[in-house]
């Protein structure tokens, strides 16, 4: 009998591992969003997959630990995309529309993000605190808001005393939003926050919230 700590054998040769797990968390991260993290069942990702539930506690433990790789991975996308995003040659303004429009688009795109965010908060972040991967990984978006709204404050554009970290909520709190409330916002106002005809207008109205509220004139205390 083959042990539990080496990889089985199909056809003669040993899977891609990378592969092979990149497979697992694709499926994974479908299931988990679809179904929650109690309702999920290794027995179905594995039926998914070009492998047994074996080889999944193989490679990562068991099925709480596969739901922590589901977040790192989920988590490393949007971290990527902000490590790569480019707007020191663009004027404080115009940089921080063009945040909220990395993090409006990432959203959009990743609605299964959105359902394990919140599948995550019903569990009170228990894996993410769990996470050393997570503890570390941070957002880096959080360092360019806090460049941008320094350049801002000195050039006099911003007036706003904002923190990185309220700004950053707020950002994202329209992105998630307009995804996890999708159906029930449509039914209960009749109006689908993510119609393509409507995304133009809405990405341009974030945009134009957060810098209103950066420019907007402040009374004096």
């Amino acid at each position: 009998m083959t042990s539990v700590d080496e990889p089985a054998q199909t056809n003669g040769r040993l899977r891609d591992a990378a592969r092979t797990q990149a497979e697992i968390l694709d499926v994974a991260t479908q299931e988990f969003a679809r179904a929650g993290y109690d309702g999920a069942r290794v027995d179905e990702i594995a039926a998914r997959t070009r492998t047994t539930k074996r080889m999944i506690y193989y490679y990562f433990g068991g099925k709480e630990q596969l739901f922590t790789a589901v977040l790192e991975r989920a988590y490393g996308v949007i971290r990527e995309a902000e490590q790569q995003l480019d707007v020191e040659h663009l004027d404080p303004v115009a940089a921080i529309r063009r945040l909220a429009e990395l993090t409006f688009d990432h959203h959009e795109q990743h609605p299964d993000f959105i359902r394990l965010v919140s599948i995550e908060n019903i569990h009170g972040a228990e894996h993410i605190a769990a996470s050393a991967k997570l503890g570390r990984i941070g957002s880096p978006a959080l360092e360019v808001i806090r460049r941008i709204l320094a350049a801002g404050q000195e050039s006099g554009l911003f007036t706003a005393d904002v923190d990185a970290v309220d700004l950053h909520a707020l950002i994202s709190s329209f992105c998630f939003f307009r995804v996890a409330n999708r159906h029930t916002f449509g039914v209960l106002f009749g109006r689908d926050l993510v119609d393509p005809a409507q995304r133009a207008h809405y990405r341009t109205m974030l945009g134009d919230m957060v810098i209103a509220y950066l420019t907007a004139e402040r009374a004096a205390d």
